[in-house]
Protein backbone atom coordinates (compact mmCIF):
# COMPACT_ATOMS: atom_id res chain seq x y z
CA UNK A 1 0.00 0.00 0.00
CA UNK A 2 1.34 3.43 -0.96
CA UNK A 3 0.21 6.49 1.00
CA UNK A 4 -0.54 9.91 -0.48
CA UNK A 5 2.58 11.47 0.99
CA UNK A 6 4.76 8.76 -0.61
CA UNK A 7 3.22 9.39 -4.01
CA UNK A 8 3.69 13.17 -3.75
CA UNK A 9 6.99 13.38 -1.86
CA UNK A 10 9.04 14.25 -4.94
CA UNK A 11 6.42 16.77 -6.04
CA UNK A 12 6.59 18.50 -2.65
CA UNK A 13 10.39 18.62 -2.87
CA UNK A 14 10.09 20.21 -6.33
CA UNK A 15 7.63 22.79 -4.98
CA UNK A 16 10.06 23.58 -2.16
CA UNK A 17 12.92 24.01 -4.62
CA UNK A 18 10.76 26.31 -6.78
CA UNK A 19 9.50 28.10 -3.63
CA UNK A 20 5.92 27.34 -4.70
CA UNK A 21 4.58 27.55 -1.15
CA UNK A 22 1.02 28.17 -2.27
CA UNK A 23 0.84 24.77 -3.95
CA UNK A 24 2.30 23.08 -0.85
CA UNK A 25 -0.19 24.82 1.46
CA UNK A 26 -3.12 23.83 -0.74
CA UNK A 27 -1.95 20.21 -0.90
CA UNK A 28 -1.36 20.01 2.87
CA UNK A 29 -4.90 21.21 3.60
CA UNK A 30 -6.25 18.06 1.99
CA UNK A 31 -4.00 15.61 3.87
CA UNK A 32 -4.35 13.67 7.11
CA UNK A 33 -2.26 14.81 10.10
CA UNK A 34 -0.61 11.37 10.36
CA UNK A 35 0.47 11.46 6.70
CA UNK A 36 1.75 15.02 7.07
CA UNK A 37 3.92 13.97 10.01
CA UNK A 38 5.31 11.06 7.97
CA UNK A 39 6.01 13.35 4.99
CA UNK A 40 7.90 15.93 7.08
CA UNK A 41 10.06 13.20 8.63
CA UNK A 42 10.98 11.84 5.19
CA UNK A 43 11.91 15.23 3.76
CA UNK A 44 15.48 16.58 4.08
CA UNK A 45 15.91 18.19 7.52
CA UNK A 46 16.46 21.60 5.99
CA UNK A 47 12.81 21.65 4.84
CA UNK A 48 11.13 20.50 8.08
CA UNK A 49 10.48 23.91 9.60
CA UNK A 50 9.40 25.49 6.32
CA UNK A 51 6.80 22.81 5.60
CA UNK A 52 5.50 22.81 9.17
CA UNK A 53 4.94 26.57 9.08
CA UNK A 54 2.77 26.12 5.99
CA UNK A 55 0.35 23.86 7.85
CA UNK A 56 -3.13 25.15 8.74
CA UNK A 57 -3.44 25.81 12.48
CA UNK A 58 -6.26 23.27 12.71
CA UNK A 59 -3.94 20.33 12.00
CA UNK A 60 -0.44 21.67 12.80
CA UNK A 61 -0.44 20.60 16.46
CA UNK A 62 -2.02 17.24 15.65
CA UNK A 63 0.65 16.51 13.05
CA UNK A 64 3.33 17.58 15.54
CA UNK A 65 2.03 15.02 18.08
CA UNK A 66 2.51 12.18 15.56
CA UNK A 67 6.16 13.00 14.81
CA UNK A 68 9.19 11.18 16.21
CA UNK A 69 10.94 12.84 19.13
CA UNK A 70 14.05 13.86 17.17
CA UNK A 71 11.91 15.67 14.57
CA UNK A 72 9.91 17.35 17.34
CA UNK A 73 13.11 18.53 19.02
CA UNK A 74 14.40 19.94 15.75
CA UNK A 75 11.19 21.91 15.23
CA UNK A 76 11.08 23.14 18.83
CA UNK A 77 14.58 24.56 18.50
CA UNK A 78 13.50 26.39 15.33
CA UNK A 79 10.26 27.78 16.81
CA UNK A 80 9.93 31.20 18.36
CA UNK A 81 8.45 31.26 21.86
CA UNK A 82 5.17 32.47 20.39
CA UNK A 83 5.04 29.59 17.88
CA UNK A 84 5.96 27.09 20.58
CA UNK A 85 3.27 28.38 22.93
CA UNK A 86 0.70 28.10 20.13
CA UNK A 87 1.64 24.47 19.46
CA UNK A 88 1.54 23.50 23.15
CA UNK A 89 -1.78 25.25 23.60
CA UNK A 90 -3.32 23.03 20.90
CA UNK A 91 -1.84 19.77 22.23
CA UNK A 92 -3.62 17.67 24.83
CA UNK A 93 -1.78 17.68 28.14
CA UNK A 94 -1.01 13.96 28.05
CA UNK A 95 0.76 14.52 24.71
CA UNK A 96 2.69 17.43 26.22
CA UNK A 97 3.70 15.21 29.16
CA UNK A 98 4.96 12.56 26.73
CA UNK A 99 6.88 15.28 24.89
CA UNK A 100 8.56 16.45 28.11
CA UNK A 101 9.70 12.90 28.87
CA UNK A 102 11.37 12.62 25.46
CA UNK A 103 13.16 15.97 25.32
CA UNK A 104 16.58 16.91 26.77
CA UNK A 105 16.68 19.08 29.89
CA UNK A 106 17.34 22.40 28.14
CA UNK A 107 14.37 21.87 25.81
CA UNK A 108 12.12 20.86 28.74
CA UNK A 109 12.96 24.11 30.55
CA UNK A 110 11.91 26.10 27.50
CA UNK A 111 8.70 24.11 27.08
CA UNK A 112 7.71 24.67 30.72
CA UNK A 113 8.55 28.36 30.44
CA UNK A 114 5.95 28.95 27.72
CA UNK A 115 3.15 26.92 29.36
CA UNK A 116 0.60 28.49 31.67
CA UNK A 117 0.97 28.01 35.46
CA UNK A 118 -2.19 25.89 35.56
CA UNK A 119 -0.98 23.58 32.78
CA UNK A 120 2.44 23.40 34.44
CA UNK A 121 0.89 22.14 37.68
CA UNK A 122 -1.07 19.49 35.79
CA UNK A 123 2.01 18.41 33.84
CA UNK A 124 4.06 18.11 37.02
CA UNK A 125 1.37 15.85 38.46
CA UNK A 126 1.29 13.66 35.32
CA UNK A 127 5.07 13.33 35.32
CA UNK A 128 5.10 12.17 38.96
CA UNK A 129 3.12 9.02 38.24
CA UNK A 130 5.16 5.78 38.02
CA UNK A 131 6.40 4.81 34.58
CA UNK A 132 4.07 2.47 32.66
CA UNK A 133 1.24 3.12 35.11
CA UNK A 134 -2.31 4.22 34.34
CA UNK A 135 -1.48 7.67 35.71
CA UNK A 136 1.40 8.09 33.26
CA UNK A 137 -0.88 7.70 30.21
CA UNK A 138 -4.08 9.42 31.37
CA UNK A 139 -5.42 12.73 30.09
CA UNK A 140 -7.10 15.31 32.30
CA UNK A 141 -9.19 16.70 29.45
CA UNK A 142 -12.53 14.94 29.79
CA UNK A 143 -16.20 15.89 30.16
CA UNK A 144 -17.58 15.53 33.69
CA UNK A 145 -21.29 16.04 34.39
CA UNK A 146 -23.40 16.22 37.55
CA UNK A 147 -26.17 13.80 38.47
CA UNK A 148 -28.76 16.57 39.00
CA UNK A 149 -28.24 18.01 35.50
CA UNK A 150 -30.97 17.56 32.90
CA UNK A 151 -30.06 16.08 29.54
CA UNK A 152 -30.62 19.48 27.90
CA UNK A 153 -28.25 21.15 30.36
CA UNK A 154 -25.66 18.42 29.84
CA UNK A 155 -25.78 18.87 26.05
CA UNK A 156 -25.33 22.63 26.42
CA UNK A 157 -22.36 21.99 28.73
CA UNK A 158 -20.78 19.61 26.20
CA UNK A 159 -21.24 22.11 23.35
CA UNK A 160 -19.51 24.78 25.44
CA UNK A 161 -16.58 22.83 26.86
CA UNK A 162 -16.40 19.75 24.61
CA UNK A 163 -14.21 21.22 21.84
CA UNK A 164 -11.24 21.35 24.23
CA UNK A 165 -11.70 17.81 25.52
CA UNK A 166 -10.03 14.67 24.17
CA UNK A 167 -13.35 12.86 23.83
CA UNK A 168 -17.03 13.66 24.27
CA UNK A 169 -18.36 10.23 23.37
CA UNK A 170 -18.10 9.04 26.96
CA UNK A 171 -18.93 11.45 29.79
CA UNK A 172 -18.38 10.84 33.49
CA UNK A 173 -20.64 11.85 36.35
CA UNK A 174 -19.01 13.18 39.52
CA UNK A 175 -20.20 14.79 42.74
CA UNK A 176 -19.00 18.10 44.18
CA UNK A 177 -15.83 16.39 45.52
CA UNK A 178 -15.02 14.76 42.14
CA UNK A 179 -15.98 11.27 43.34
CA UNK A 180 -16.87 9.07 40.36
CA UNK A 181 -20.59 8.23 40.41
CA UNK A 182 -21.31 6.88 36.95
CA UNK A 183 -20.88 7.13 33.20
CA UNK A 184 -23.14 8.13 30.31
CA UNK A 185 -22.43 8.03 26.58
CA UNK A 186 -23.20 10.63 23.94
CA UNK A 187 -25.53 8.12 22.30
CA UNK A 188 -27.59 7.81 25.49
CA UNK A 189 -27.74 11.59 25.82
CA UNK A 190 -28.94 12.07 22.25
CA UNK A 191 -31.64 9.42 22.61
CA UNK A 192 -32.86 10.57 26.03
CA UNK A 193 -35.60 13.13 26.65
CA UNK A 194 -34.33 16.65 27.33
CA UNK A 195 -35.95 16.80 30.75
CA UNK A 196 -34.47 13.50 31.99
CA UNK A 197 -31.97 13.75 34.82
CA UNK A 198 -28.42 12.51 34.22
CA UNK A 199 -28.53 10.59 37.50
CA UNK A 200 -31.49 8.56 36.21
CA UNK A 201 -29.86 7.72 32.88
CA UNK A 202 -26.22 7.06 33.89
CA UNK A 203 -24.67 3.63 34.42
CA UNK A 204 -23.40 3.19 37.95
CA UNK A 205 -21.44 -0.06 37.52
CA UNK A 206 -18.45 1.82 36.10
CA UNK A 207 -15.21 0.04 35.31
CA UNK A 208 -12.27 2.12 36.54
CA UNK A 209 -8.60 1.80 37.53
CA UNK A 210 -6.41 3.54 40.09
CA UNK A 211 -3.54 5.74 38.98
CA UNK A 212 -0.88 3.19 39.99
CA UNK A 213 -2.36 0.30 37.99
CA UNK A 214 -0.01 -1.21 35.41
CA UNK A 215 -0.73 -0.07 31.85
CA UNK A 216 -0.79 -3.67 30.61
CA UNK A 217 -3.73 -4.33 32.96
CA UNK A 218 -5.41 -1.24 31.53
CA UNK A 219 -5.08 -2.62 28.01
CA UNK A 220 -6.61 -5.89 29.20
CA UNK A 221 -9.66 -4.05 30.57
CA UNK A 222 -10.23 -2.31 27.23
CA UNK A 223 -10.19 -5.67 25.47
CA UNK A 224 -12.38 -7.37 28.09
CA UNK A 225 -15.11 -4.72 28.25
CA UNK A 226 -14.84 -3.27 24.68
CA UNK A 227 -14.18 0.23 26.03
CA UNK A 228 -13.33 3.40 24.15
CA UNK A 229 -12.38 5.27 27.35
CA UNK A 230 -11.58 4.27 30.92
CA UNK A 231 -11.77 6.50 34.02
CA UNK A 232 -8.74 6.70 36.30
CA UNK A 233 -9.35 7.41 39.98
CA UNK A 234 -7.19 7.98 43.04
CA UNK A 235 -7.26 5.93 46.24
CA UNK A 236 -10.42 7.78 47.38
CA UNK A 237 -12.32 7.18 44.10
CA UNK A 238 -11.88 10.77 42.94
CA UNK A 239 -11.79 11.07 39.16
CA UNK A 240 -8.29 12.10 38.10
CA UNK A 241 -8.46 11.58 34.35
CA UNK A 242 -9.32 9.15 31.58
CA UNK A 243 -7.43 6.84 29.24
CA UNK A 244 -8.68 6.72 25.65
CA UNK A 245 -8.51 3.87 23.17
CA UNK A 246 -5.88 5.57 20.99
CA UNK A 247 -3.50 5.53 23.95
CA UNK A 248 -4.28 1.86 24.56
CA UNK A 249 -3.33 0.98 20.98
CA UNK A 250 0.08 2.53 21.69
CA UNK A 251 0.30 0.61 24.98
CA UNK A 252 -0.48 -2.70 23.28
CA UNK A 253 2.11 -2.04 20.59
CA UNK A 254 4.71 -1.05 23.20
CA UNK A 255 4.03 -4.04 25.48
CA UNK A 256 3.97 -6.51 22.59
CA UNK A 257 7.24 -5.17 21.21
CA UNK A 258 8.80 -5.33 24.66
CA UNK A 259 7.68 -8.95 25.16
CA UNK A 260 8.98 -9.99 21.74
CA UNK A 261 12.36 -8.39 22.47
CA UNK A 262 12.58 -10.08 25.86
CA UNK A 263 11.61 -13.42 24.35
CA UNK A 264 14.44 -12.98 21.86
CA UNK A 265 16.90 -12.13 24.67
CA UNK A 266 17.18 -8.45 23.76
CA UNK A 267 17.01 -5.55 26.21
CA UNK A 268 13.84 -3.63 25.24
CA UNK A 269 14.18 -0.32 23.41
CA UNK A 270 11.54 2.33 22.69
CA UNK A 271 13.15 3.47 19.41
CA UNK A 272 12.13 2.26 15.93
CA UNK A 273 14.65 -0.11 14.36
CA UNK A 274 15.86 2.25 11.62
CA UNK A 275 16.34 5.05 14.17
CA UNK A 276 18.38 2.88 16.51
CA UNK A 277 22.13 3.14 16.09
CA UNK A 278 24.41 0.13 15.66
CA UNK A 279 25.97 0.86 19.06
CA UNK A 280 22.55 0.88 20.77
CA UNK A 281 21.60 -2.42 19.12
CA UNK A 282 24.91 -3.89 20.26
CA UNK A 283 24.35 -2.77 23.86
CA UNK A 284 20.82 -4.20 23.90
CA UNK A 285 21.91 -7.61 22.64
CA UNK A 286 25.35 -8.35 24.03
CA UNK A 287 24.46 -8.72 27.77
CA UNK A 288 22.03 -11.56 27.11
CA UNK A 289 24.33 -13.17 24.55
CA UNK A 290 27.18 -13.18 27.09
CA UNK A 291 24.92 -14.61 29.79
CA UNK A 292 23.57 -17.34 27.52
CA UNK A 293 27.05 -18.13 26.21
CA UNK A 294 28.39 -18.59 29.74
CA UNK A 295 25.38 -20.68 30.78
CA UNK A 296 25.80 -22.83 27.66
CA UNK A 297 29.25 -23.90 28.90
CA UNK A 298 27.40 -26.30 31.21
CA UNK A 299 26.49 -28.38 28.18
CA UNK A 300 30.17 -28.58 27.27
CA UNK A 301 31.04 -29.65 30.80
CA UNK A 302 28.41 -32.42 30.63
CA UNK A 303 29.73 -33.71 27.30
CA UNK A 304 33.28 -33.67 28.70
CA UNK A 305 32.17 -35.61 31.78
CA UNK A 306 30.73 -38.37 29.57
CA UNK A 307 33.57 -38.35 27.05
CA UNK A 308 34.54 -41.96 27.81
CA UNK A 309 30.95 -43.12 27.25
CA UNK A 310 30.87 -41.36 23.88
CA UNK A 311 34.14 -42.98 22.90
CA UNK A 312 32.64 -46.39 23.58
CA UNK A 313 29.60 -45.62 21.39
CA UNK A 314 30.58 -43.03 18.79
CA UNK A 315 27.25 -43.36 16.93
CA UNK A 316 25.45 -41.63 19.81
CA UNK A 317 27.37 -38.41 19.15
CA UNK A 318 25.55 -37.83 15.86
CA UNK A 319 22.18 -37.62 17.62
CA UNK A 320 23.15 -34.96 20.19
CA UNK A 321 22.16 -31.93 18.00
CA UNK A 322 18.80 -33.53 17.15
CA UNK A 323 18.08 -34.32 20.78
CA UNK A 324 19.04 -30.86 22.06
CA UNK A 325 17.18 -29.09 19.26
CA UNK A 326 13.99 -31.07 19.74
CA UNK A 327 14.09 -30.54 23.49
CA UNK A 328 14.63 -26.79 23.09
CA UNK A 329 11.83 -26.50 20.54
CA UNK A 330 9.44 -28.46 22.79
CA UNK A 331 10.19 -26.23 25.76
CA UNK A 332 9.82 -23.09 23.64
CA UNK A 333 6.39 -24.18 22.41
CA UNK A 334 5.10 -24.57 25.96
CA UNK A 335 6.74 -21.41 27.29
CA UNK A 336 5.42 -19.18 24.49
CA UNK A 337 1.90 -20.60 24.88
CA UNK A 338 1.92 -20.04 28.64
CA UNK A 339 3.49 -16.56 28.38
CA UNK A 340 0.79 -15.49 25.96
CA UNK A 341 -1.95 -16.91 28.20
CA UNK A 342 -0.47 -15.08 31.20
CA UNK A 343 -0.41 -11.83 29.22
CA UNK A 344 -4.08 -12.28 28.28
CA UNK A 345 -4.93 -13.19 31.89
CA UNK A 346 -6.30 -16.55 30.71
CA UNK A 347 -4.32 -18.37 33.39
CA UNK A 348 -2.96 -17.49 36.83
CA UNK A 349 -0.45 -19.08 39.18
CA UNK A 350 -3.31 -20.93 40.89
CA UNK A 351 -3.80 -22.82 37.62
CA UNK A 352 -0.26 -24.23 37.77
CA UNK A 353 -1.25 -27.87 38.36
CA UNK A 354 -3.94 -27.74 35.68
CA UNK A 355 -1.38 -26.37 33.22
CA UNK A 356 1.21 -29.00 34.24
CA UNK A 357 -1.34 -31.81 33.83
CA UNK A 358 -2.38 -30.57 30.40
CA UNK A 359 1.21 -30.09 29.19
CA UNK A 360 2.14 -33.50 30.63
CA UNK A 361 -0.49 -35.19 28.46
CA UNK A 362 0.55 -33.15 25.42
CA UNK A 363 4.19 -34.08 26.10
CA UNK A 364 3.37 -37.78 26.33
CA UNK A 365 1.67 -37.66 22.93
CA UNK A 366 4.39 -35.54 21.31
CA UNK A 367 7.19 -37.56 22.89
CA UNK A 368 5.71 -40.87 21.79
CA UNK A 369 5.13 -39.63 18.23
CA UNK A 370 8.65 -38.23 17.97
CA UNK A 371 10.22 -41.36 19.46
CA UNK A 372 8.43 -43.63 16.98
CA UNK A 373 9.31 -41.34 14.06
CA UNK A 374 12.95 -41.26 15.19
CA UNK A 375 13.11 -45.07 15.50
CA UNK A 376 11.71 -45.48 11.98
CA UNK A 377 14.13 -42.86 10.69
CA UNK A 378 17.13 -44.62 12.29
CA UNK A 379 16.14 -47.95 10.77
CA UNK A 380 15.12 -46.66 7.33
CA UNK A 381 17.64 -43.88 6.78
CA UNK A 382 20.63 -44.26 9.09
CA UNK A 383 21.00 -48.06 8.94
CA UNK A 384 19.64 -49.08 5.53
CA UNK A 385 20.20 -46.04 3.28
CA UNK A 386 23.29 -44.45 4.84
CA UNK A 387 24.76 -47.63 6.25
CA UNK A 388 25.53 -46.03 9.63
CA UNK A 389 26.50 -48.54 12.28
CA UNK A 390 23.65 -47.85 14.70
CA UNK A 391 22.68 -50.86 16.79
CA UNK A 392 19.15 -51.48 18.03
CA UNK A 393 20.16 -50.77 21.67
CA UNK A 394 21.64 -47.44 20.54
CA UNK A 395 18.45 -46.64 18.64
CA UNK A 396 16.51 -47.47 21.80
CA UNK A 397 18.73 -45.07 23.77
CA UNK A 398 18.00 -42.23 21.36
CA UNK A 399 14.25 -42.83 21.32
CA UNK A 400 13.83 -43.26 25.08
CA UNK A 401 16.01 -40.20 25.77
CA UNK A 402 14.01 -38.18 23.23
CA UNK A 403 10.72 -39.18 24.87
CA UNK A 404 11.93 -38.22 28.36
CA UNK A 405 13.52 -34.99 27.11
CA UNK A 406 10.30 -33.80 25.44
CA UNK A 407 8.36 -34.57 28.62
CA UNK A 408 10.76 -32.65 30.87
CA UNK A 409 11.17 -29.79 28.37
CA UNK A 410 7.45 -29.14 28.15
CA UNK A 411 7.01 -29.22 31.92
CA UNK A 412 9.94 -26.84 32.40
CA UNK A 413 8.71 -24.60 29.58
CA UNK A 414 5.23 -24.20 31.05
CA UNK A 415 6.20 -23.87 34.72
CA UNK A 416 9.10 -21.40 34.62
CA UNK A 417 7.06 -18.48 33.19
CA UNK A 418 4.39 -19.04 35.84
CA UNK A 419 6.96 -19.05 38.66
CA UNK A 420 8.53 -15.91 37.16
CA UNK A 421 5.15 -14.18 37.19
CA UNK A 422 4.60 -15.30 40.77
CA UNK A 423 7.82 -13.69 42.06
CA UNK A 424 7.31 -10.48 40.09
CA UNK A 425 9.51 -11.05 37.01
CA UNK A 426 8.29 -10.59 33.46
CA UNK A 427 7.36 -14.08 32.16
CA UNK A 428 8.64 -13.10 28.70
CA UNK A 429 12.19 -13.41 30.04
CA UNK A 430 11.57 -17.15 30.44
CA UNK A 431 11.22 -17.64 26.70
CA UNK A 432 13.09 -19.40 23.95
CA UNK A 433 16.80 -18.63 24.63
CA UNK A 434 16.55 -19.12 28.40
CA UNK A 435 14.41 -22.25 28.19
CA UNK A 436 16.60 -23.70 25.42
CA UNK A 437 19.75 -23.27 27.50
CA UNK A 438 18.22 -25.09 30.46
CA UNK A 439 16.72 -27.86 28.33
CA UNK A 440 20.02 -28.41 26.48
CA UNK A 441 21.74 -29.32 29.74
CA UNK A 442 18.83 -31.48 30.87
CA UNK A 443 18.64 -33.31 27.54
CA UNK A 444 22.32 -34.25 27.72
CA UNK A 445 22.01 -35.52 31.28
CA UNK A 446 18.98 -37.60 30.28
CA UNK A 447 20.73 -38.86 27.13
CA UNK A 448 23.84 -40.05 28.87
CA UNK A 449 21.87 -41.40 31.83
CA UNK A 450 19.69 -43.52 29.55
CA UNK A 451 22.74 -44.65 27.56
CA UNK A 452 24.51 -45.74 30.73
CA UNK A 453 21.54 -47.86 31.84
CA UNK A 454 20.67 -49.45 28.50
CA UNK A 455 24.11 -50.01 27.00
CA UNK A 456 25.67 -51.28 30.22
CA UNK A 457 22.85 -53.79 30.75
Amino acid sequence: MMYAWEQNKETVVTWLTDRNFGAIRAWLQEQNAVDIAALIEELPEVHHTAVYRLLPKTIAAEAFAYMESDTQERLIRAFTDRELAAVLDELYLDDVADLLEEMPANVVKRLLRVTSPEDRRTLNQLLRYPENSAGSVLTTEFVDLKADMTVAAALRYIRTYGPDKETIYTCYVTDSNRHLQGVITARELLLAHETDRIGDRMQTNTVSVVTTEDQETVAGLFARYDLIALPVVDSENRLVGIITVDDVVDIIQQETTEDIEKMAAIIPSDKPYLRTSVWELFRSRIPWLLLLMVSATFTGMIITAFESALAASVALTAFIPMLMGTGGNSGSQSSVTVIRSLALDDIRFGDLFRVLWKECRVALLCGAALAVATFVKILAVDRWLLGTAVTLPEAAVVCVALFITVLIAKLVGCSLPMFAKRVGFDPAVMASPFITTIVDAISLLVYFGVASHILSA
